[in-house]
């Protein structure tokens, strides 16, 4: 009798990495990319609050912007990626 099982040829050797047998060796650069833009909107959103002075505001615009920088560039580079 044939078995119901399908095995999945992920191209990772199970011996080597173990979580690859449930499909967990593989970035996902879409995840990082949301997580990104969740955490710049979190800097964002940190600038509303009951501080006195406005250097903090710049310091979280700052890193919020590199985020989103990255975070562009990294759909930028994934856009125009050879896919063979």
């Amino acid at each position: 009798m044939a078995s119901t099982e399908v095995e999945r040829h992920t191209g990772v050797d199970v011996e080597d990495v173990p979580s690859a047998q449930w499909g967990w060796s593989k970035e996902n650069p879409r995840l990082q990319q949301i997580g990104g833009i969740l955490a710049g909107l979190f800097l964002l959103l940190m600038m509303h609050g009951n501080h006195q002075g406005h250097v903090e505001d710049w310091f979280l615009l700052a890193g919020a912007l590199l985020l989103f920088g990255y975070v562009a560039r990294s759909v930028y580079l994934g856009r125009n990626r050879d896919t063979r």
